[in-house]
């Protein structure tokens, strides 16, 4: 985990089955409730997360004019593999 003086305080909401959760967790574990929120945040943040930024940088590649035309990969997959589709 980061070290604590490259950590931000935030205050938040969690609903109390949640909370009850992450304690049994830190209990079970031996760990804080911080560790384990920090945790959970990084397991979505690769995966949810990570989609959510890929598709905010794709929408930003696409206005940017930085794609390629459906039709045109089409035609040059044809060309490479001499007309055989599968």
């Amino acid at each position: 985990m980061s070290n604590a003086s490259q950590s931000e305080s935030v205050t938040l909401r969690v609903p109390s089955d949640v909370i009850a959760e992450i304690e049994a967790i830190a209990k079970a574990s031996d760990r804080s409730r911080s560790y384990i929120i920090v945790r959970a945040l990084r397991t979505y943040l690769m995966n949810e997360g990570a989609d959510i930024l890929a598709a905010i940088k794709g929408r930003e590649q696409i206005a940017a004019g930085e794609f390629e035309n459906m039709d045109d990969v089409i035609a040059d997959i044809d060309r490479i593999v001499g007309g055989k589709a599968a």
